[in-house]
């Protein structure tokens, strides 16, 4: 799984743990030189307070776009200091991945993700559209 913004590689791992459907990278595979503390601080009932980061590249800066569990309630242990990038992030994956099995398919494609399910019949089209 890879996170990018504006061509700029942010996090890439193969071992990110999907809580809620977001994808949480390891600490040691997020690009620290485009990553910035926030003061932004939100609470979840059971993961406990989330700390964000911004995404900053080349000058440009995409506020409060990644968060973390710096001190996560026993339930989320697992995802400790484990960052996760908001849902712009996660669809850019999303449909990179659906276009890949669109593609693979020879008829009928099926593809699920964070909870949603695309099915797709796929045909030779033989008309011009008119636009």
């Amino acid at each position: 799984m890879k996170a990018t913004w504006h061509g700029a590689t942010i996090a890439d791992s193969d071992k990110t743990v999907v809580v809620e459907g977001n994808h949480y990278f390891p600490p040691d595979s997020i690009s620290r030189s485009r990553v910035t503390p926030s003061a932004t601080r939100t609470t979840c009932g059971w993961k406990g307070e989330a700390s964000y980061y911004d995404v900053v590249f080349e000058g440009a800066v995409n506020k409060d776009a990644a968060w973390f569990y710096p001190d996560p309630k026993p339930a989320a242990a697992n995802i400790k200091n484990y960052v996760a990038f908001g849902r712009a992030w996660r669809w850019r994956n999303c449909l990179r991945n659906l276009i890949a099995v669109i593609l693979a398919a020879p008829s009928l494609a099926r593809y699920e993700t964070h909870g949603h399910r695309f099915i797709f019949l796929r045909f030779p089209l033989s008309f011009r559209l008119p636009w």
